[in-house]
């Protein structure tokens, strides 16, 4: 796989990881209530939830590839349209201010579970990969080293992205009290998601 998809593919995941959501809120309220290590082993969670989605993605895509040939390019327009609706869905949000409160202490196994399930329990997440691969690999050719180095981008792509969450919040959490920062965040989400289903109308 070219070094310059893996990169378009980080910037991407990164700009999304961005997107405040149901983990990077939860990370913030264990970073507030415990600090930052405890913050970091829910984030281990919330990462490993992700990888097994993706990984369910990318041999679920290519499985059906090899097997129903033409029905994968409707499921691959099919991608592309849910990912520019989420991306405008996203992009209109009114940005909501989030008071997030510290949670009571957990134990280091119940940061990572809480973490774990927080994913799991979004099948959104599989669904924005099966719509979001598409935009820059071809999952009928993908290698093993492939696939490993897509599972690496997105675990030190996200992993990143909510431990800077985490160590802000360990010191201000004011960033979820600012309606300009929120929106800008969306915007940038949305205009990403936006452009990825599009790419993936318009690519042969």
């Amino acid at each position: 796989m070219p070094l310059l998809t893996l990169l378009a593919f980080g910037a991407a995941m990164f700009l999304l990881a961005a997107s405040p959501g149901p983990g990077v809120f939860a990370t913030v309220a264990r970073a507030l209530a415990s600090g930052f290590s405890h913050a970091a082993v829910l984030v281990l969670g919330i990462v490993a939830g992700d990888l097994i989605f993706l990984l369910l993605a990318i041999y679920g895509l290519a499985s059906m590839a090899e097997i129903l040939g033409g029905f994968f390019t409707f499921i691959k327009y099919a991608g592309g349209l849910y990912l520019i609706w989420l991306g405008i869905k996203i992009w209109r949000s009114t940005p909501q201010v989030k008071n997030v409160e510290g949670k009571n202490e957990l134990s280091w196994k119940k940061n990572f579970i809480s973490g774990l399930s927080i994913t799991l329990a979004n099948p959104k997440v599989i669904l924005f990969y099966l719509g979001f691969l598409p935009t820059f690999v071809d999952l009928t050719s993908l290698t093993s080293v492939d696939i490993l180095a897509i599972s690496m981008v997105v675990a030190v792509v996200l992993g990143s992205v909510l431990l800077s969450y985490a160590w802000a919040a360990s010191r201000a959490g004011q960033i979820f009290k600012s309606r300009r920062t929120l929106r800008t965040i969306n915007r940038c989400a949305g205009g990403v998601m936006m452009t990825a289903g599009g790419t993936i109308l318009l690519k042969n």
